[in-house]
């Protein structure tokens, strides 16, 4: 569950500075990654880089950036900005030439209770607001299973328990998934379940909305869901969780999006 993302995952406020200058080597306008130097951020990438997408990556620490990311890429650019800093900042490290946003940021534990809402309730509205200010009409999540655990009758699940002890992180991005919802952006909204740093096992399984209550998923397995979900016209205003399972049977991404009906 992205709630268990640490540290690394919020992208940080100055915009002048950056790394190469980004190309879109498939002809598509770069896609803007917030979050890019977190554990499923990076991933994200790497991966989209390997597809020949250009890459523009919002990062909190320039010099971690510039050792976690790949170097020497042409079609990567690196950029400082903030998710709590307000959309207008944003706004500028997007910019006109993004097609399309994911948004992989998470909270750093730490003594503030309200880190959950700053990062990932008001920042992720803020990226929102950001790209509307710009004309980015793609926006992709990567949020939770469980943030709904409430009306799911999951209240005592330890999961949700656990992860509502640090400043009611699943509520607040709750809050996040209704206000992109209701903002008119075409969005895709994944929730992943626990996620794990090996690589992928199984096959994946994706689920409507307020359905999966528990399952693990590769975090290089989230990466690939969010990205195909850019390319996938099935995936669009759609919130879908995702786990894998060794005995789900191996579908293509426009039977698995398909297969998840809008509400």
């Amino acid at each position: 569950m992205e709630g268990s993302e640490t540290t690394g995952n919020e992208i940080t406020e100055e915009v002048t500075e950056t790394t190469t200058e980004a190309t879109s080597v498939n002809g598509l306008k770069k896609i803007f990654v917030a979050g890019a130097t977190g554990s499923t951020g990076k991933r994200i990438v790497e991966q989209l880089l390997a597809r020949g997408y250009g890459v523009k990556a919002g990062v909190r620490d320039l010099e971690k950036a510039k050792t976690s990311l790949p170097s020497n890429n042409p079609a990567l650019e690196i950029v400082k900005a903030d998710v709590t800093e307000g959309s207008a900042k944003l706004a500028e490290a997007i910019s006109s030439d993004s097609e399309a946003v994911i948004c992989a940021t998470g909270f750093s534990y730490g003594w503030d209770v309200f880190a959950p809402w700053k990062v990932d309730n008001f920042g992720t509205v803020n990226l929102v607001d950001a790209c509307r200010k710009v004309g980015v009409k793609r926006f992709i999540l990567v949020s939770s299973i469980l943030v709904n655990g409430a009306s799911m009758g999951q209240i005592l699940n330890p999961a949700y328990i656990f992860l509502n002890i640090f400043g009611l992180t699943l509520i607040a991005k709750l809050q996040a998934e209704n206000y992109i919802r209701k903002s008119g952006i075409n969005y895709t909204i994944i929730r992943p379940g626990g996620l794990r740093n090996e690589p992928p096992t199984g096959n994946l399984v994706m689920e409507p909305e307020d359905t999966l209550s528990g399952g693990t998923i590769s975090r290089d397995l989230v990466a690939e869901v969010a990205i195909e979900a850019l390319v996938t016209p099935e995936a669009s205003y759609k919130v879908v969780e995702i786990v894998s399972s060794a005995d789900a049977p191996k579908r293509t991404y426009e039977e698995l999006f398909g297969s998840v009906k809008q509400r």
